[in-house]
């Protein structure tokens, strides 16, 4: 059995390194994943993504707000997950999550989700979790679902890419579904 809350039974969540960056900026290549999980941005110098991957090393939480490195349990990286938007207030808070596509499919954002969530519920008393999905994100409208999130909301027009607009969805899931669904 695993005592480390930062470790599945695939993956584990981990402080992302100065190190990383390579990988990071040869995912910013892949145009069509960088759409999916954000937009795409100007090309970034690997001096840039340098710099970034430092940075992120180095600023670690802004309150209950933060990133971190997905990696295997044979040390391999294969994306990142964040934490946003936390209001310990009401006990909310947003995630995202990016895979790099040689690793979708695989069960890692599924597992490292769990990760999260379950520090947030079980250690920092949140009581929801929200995710907002592109509507053509086929990939994580399916993540959501499977993790038993609900759909919400659906905001019209709010994305603009490949020369249309396109809805965003907002999933949910309260302590109590996680309770049944996830844990």
């Amino acid at each position: 059995m695993n005592n480390n809350i930062w470790s599945g039974n695939r993956v584990r969540l981990r402080a992302i390194l100065p190190t990383d960056w390579d990988r990071f900026h040869n995912n910013d290549f892949d145009s069509e994943s960088s759409r999916l999980c954000d937009v795409i941005h100007f090309p970034r110098s690997e001096e840039g993504t340098q710099h970034w991957a430092r940075n992120q090393a180095s600023k670690g939480p802004d309150g209950d707000n933060f990133s971190l490195a997905i990696e295997t349990l044979d040390g391999e990286l294969v994306g990142s997950i964040n934490a946003h938007s936390c209001d310990s207030r009401h006990g909310t808070f947003k995630y995202g999550i990016g895979i790099f596509r040689e690793h979708w499919r695989k069960g890692y954002a599924s597992e490292a989700v769990k990760i999260l969530v379950r520090y947030y519920f079980e250690e920092l008393r949140y009581q929801k979790v929200t995710a907002h999905v592109y509507a053509f994100n086929e990939g994580s409208i399916a993540l959501q679902e499977h993790l038993g999130f609900v759909q919400e909301g659906r905001l019209r027009n709010m994305i603009y890419t490949k020369g249309q607009h396109f809805d965003e969805f907002v999933y949910g899931l309260i302590k109590s579904e996680y309770e049944m669904v996830i844990k």
